[in-house]
């Protein structure tokens, strides 16, 4: 049967191919302008977060960085600890805490130290500027500074890398700096420090190592040339274009006059404070990158202001950590030093955050206990940091508190730190260098077409109403399998596009099922369903044509049964014709079904007599064998009937079956009134003979030898006889179809065996020999048919030889 399906979807597919592909096309064409269009932008989003989240979560700790979180117990820590809020103020604090923070990450070994954050403005003491300007050129761990933008921000000069390169960790600008003086410490009260570092001494903030006389000027002094060098950045763009720095100029109430509000205008960076230019190893943009629904899933990793090139941060960092002297961002690469990154072709890329969680990406240490570890490692004590969360690693700092304004959402989670993206971002440059790509527009638009084309011939050629009803929701789930699969590879194919196209092609494909094509089928069942055989209806709808009076040449199997008696049988019913029919419509029922289940077409019902046709309408190549397989159900359907009927006391309904395979002449016969679909042959003829000859030879099922030929790999015979019908001079061998290949047992297959020794002996004229065996078959197998109808010939032989003997039996009926 599944061969009869294939056959109607080729059918449907020749005649609606052309219309299929069309369908498929169109859907293409159609989603694709709605994604240039940005239509389908948002959706594409979701269905890229959903499946980032599903299918890249779980990664692990980075093993190269780590957090320093300004969270909201620290925040709290330090506001309860009065030495801490002598010394550093209240938030933002001064500038003091954050040297004492590189102080003590270099003390713990960090590879470097990145600060998530900007310092352009000049603290009201700016001594504290200075003592940590003066702590990041005496440490040897590399310090990067974050550098925000503005409107206002004024233009920096173009920088001629040519003419002066840049070293990958900025070198000072020319500065003369004062010797330092050093001055005595002040001692903690012990009830001012936090419980963790009582009797400890704290180094008093106005004095000691930061106080003394420095030469402010000479440090202040820093050139437009000289911010422009430390900013910029040496980064060559092959085949890419660097985006411009723009955004809203205005931050002010939303209720402002529109007239002051401006969509975009160009920004430029915001220089830091002076002291830090040349203290600082490099500088990078962290301004927020986010989508218009305000996730941050992408990063760029340069900008320009349409003078220079300005490098993000972590850009920047992995750029000074490899001594990487110039960058360069090519079409889907980017080079940093020896390092190469596969990147988009507009040279960003999606960022692979590997989890939701800050804690579960990255090593945290609260800042806290930072400080808390500082003032230990001051008065000779073990820090108490965990040194698997700082040593060999780069720290970003960055604020997690809700009240400093930095919370983000990403794919994973609608509240996340701004610091996560960073933190992300540096993993990957620093380790799997693995970023998620999108693939080329032109492959996505291929998958759509595909998607569009598979939906379309699906459906067009199974019309099957679940299909059309569940295949939406299969095919949105397939996609999100298939892309969240790719993701977890580093490669984002777009889910939206092919998704779209796909159901825009289901859905012309359900419109033309149910808009043509059925209403095409429900006018041939109308108009034939009362004169032909269901599966030919069916056939000639899948054809889209109408039945014709002419026929063909075809060769098929013809299968004739009929109730052995049926007239002694119908005549117990004189008086109940009713309990008759219904009867007769039970036997005629689960014949025609076990014969209907292969594939067989019903001919016609004569009276008991049940007429299948296989290999026609519907060619079958298997005809043969679907012909014996429905001989076998239906003579094991009859087998159960007749147990059934004998325990209600019925006539018994043994059943005689024929089959014969030849070339006949099929098609509708009849008149423009009335026509019939059937065959007519000398095959159908032998057919019909070959079933009543079952009575001569004690057998149910007698198959010729054209079906025999056909079928003999999957079946088990018995030869019977060579036999001559009546109005034939020729003769042929005829066969009992006993089972499918296999399904004898062994009783039966030594019978059979010594029925043909038997045979053997009767064809050469040794009657007497043959009817010894014959005898003692009988014995062992006394309900045998074949043997005691071959026995009596050959007692009968034995007495009264036939003149001209040739071993073949004539058959007059």
């Amino acid at each position: 049967m599944a061969g009869d399906t294939w056959k109607i979807i080729r059918l449907r597919w020749r005649e609606h191919g052309l219309l299929m592909l069309g369908v498929a096309v169109l859907s293409t064409a159609l989603a694709t302008l709605a994604w240039w269009g940005g239509w389908l932008h948002d959706l594409e989003r979701g269905a890229y977060d959903q499946a980032l989240t599903r299918f890249t979560g779980g990664r692990g700790v980075s093993p190269n960085v780590s957090v320093v979180v300004i969270d909201q117990s620290s925040l709290d820590g330090i506001r309860a600890n009065e030495r801490y809020t002598l010394n550093f103020g209240s938030w933002p604090y001064s500038r003091n805490l954050w040297a004492r923070v590189v102080e003590q990450l270099e003390a713990e070994g960090a590879r470097a130290v990145v600060f998530d954050a900007v310092m352009d403005e000049r603290s009201s003491d700016e001594s504290t500027d200075l003592a940590l300007a003066e702590v990041l050129r005496d440490t040897r761990v590399p310090f990067f500074l974050g550098v925000s933008t503005n409107a206002n921000a004024q233009s920096l000069p173009r920088v001629d890398f040519t003419a002066t390169p840049a070293s990958a960790l900025a070198p000072p600008p020319s500065r003369t700096a004062a010797p330092v003086a050093s001055a005595q410490d002040d001692s903690l009260p012990q009830e001012a420090l936090p419980s963790s570092a009582t009797s400890e001494s704290f180094p008093s903030d106005t004095g000691g190592e930061f106080g003394g006389t420095h030469d402010d000027k000479a440090l202040a002094s820093v050139t437009p040339e000289q911010f422009a060098h430390a900013l910029a950045y040496p980064i060559h763009m092959r085949g890419v274009e660097p985006p411009v720095l723009e955004g809203p100029d205005f931050e002010g109430e939303p209720s402002a006059p529109a007239s002051e509000k401006h969509d975009h205008v160009r920004r430029r960076p915001v220089p830091p404070i002076p002291v830090l230019v040349g203290a600082v190893d490099g500088f990078g943009l962290v301004d927020t990158e986010t989508d218009p629904d305000g996730f941050m899933r992408r990063t760029r990793f340069a900008y320009t202001d349409g003078v220079n090139t300005y490098p993000t941060l972590p850009l920047r960092v992995v750029a000074g950590l490899y001594d990487a002297n110039e960058v360069t961002l090519a079409r889907g690469k980017l080079r940093v030093g020896t390092r190469t990154y596969a990147v988009d072709s507009d040279g960003g890329a999606a960022i692979d955050y590997g989890g939701g969680e800050l804690h579960e990406r990255f090593h945290t240490v609260p800042l806290l206990e930072v400080l808390d570890g500082w003032v230990r490692r001051e008065n000779g004590q073990p820090s108490g940091l965990p040194s698997e969360a700082i040593r060999g690693k780069v720290v970003v700092i960055g604020g997690t508190a809700l009240g400093l304004g930095d919370i983000k959402a990403t794919s994973f989670r609608a509240e996340v730190p701004g610091v996560m993206k960073q933190a992300a971002v540096l993993d990957t440059l620093l380790g799997s260098g693995r970023f998620i790509t999108r693939t080329p527009l032109a492959v996505d638009v291929s998958l759509t077409l595909v998607v569009a084309l598979l939906s379309v011939v699906l459906l067009m050629t199974t019309r099957w109403l679940p299909l059309e009803i569940f295949w939406p929701v299969a095919l949105l789930l397939g996609m999100h399998l298939v892309t969240g699969r790719f993701l977890s590879s580093g490669t984002h194919v777009l889910t939206a596009l092919p998704s779209m196209a796909g159901l825009l092609a289901s859905v012309a494909a359900v419109a033309f099922n149910h808009l043509v094509a059925n209403r095409e089928t429900e006018f041939v069942r109308a108009a034939f369903s009362r004169f032909m055989e269901p599966k030919l209806v069916e056939q000639m709808i899948s054809e889209r044509k109408l039945p014709r009076l002419d026929g063909e040449n075809v060769e098929i199997s013809a299968f004739f049964s009929d109730i052995r008696g049926f007239s002694t049988f119908s005549e117990r019913f004189k008086e109940d014709p009713r309990s008759l029919v219904r009867i007769l419509n039970t036997y005629l029922t689960r014949v025609s079904g076990a014969l209907l289940k292969e594939g067989g077409c019903l001919d016609k019902y004569i009276g008991d007599a049940v007429v299948c046709l296989f290999g026609a309408p519907m060619r079958q190549d298997d005809h043969a064998v679907r012909a014996c397989r429905g001989a076998l159900a239906a003579k094991a359907e009859v087998d159960k009937m007749r147990e059934e009927f004998r325990a209600k006391g019925l006539p018994d309904v043994y059943t005689r079956i024929g089959v014969n395979s030849a070339v006949n002449f099929v098609g509708n016969f009849g008149s423009e009134q009335l026509f019939s679909y059937t065959a007519i042959g000398d095959g159908m003829n032998l057919a019909a003979r070959l079933e009543g000859a079952n009575k001569a030879y004690g057998s149910v099922i007698m198959i010729g030898p054209r079906t025999y030929e056909l079928a003999r790999e999957h079946i088990e015979v018995r030869e019977l006889d060579r036999v001559r019908v009546a109005g034939k001079t020729e003769a042929v061998t005829v066969y009992e179809l006993l089972a499918l290949k296999g399904g004898l047992d062994a009783h039966k297959r030594a019978t059979v065996e010594r029925y043909q020794e038997a045979l053997a002996l009767y064809r050469e004229a040794r009657f007497d020999e043959a009817a010894s065996r014959l005898e003692a078959l009988k014995a062992d197998a006394p309900d045998d048919g074949p043997t005691r109808a071959l026995l009596e010939r050959c007692h009968k032989y034995a007495k009264a030889p036939p003149p001209d003997f040739d071993g073949v039996a004539s058959l007059d009926k």
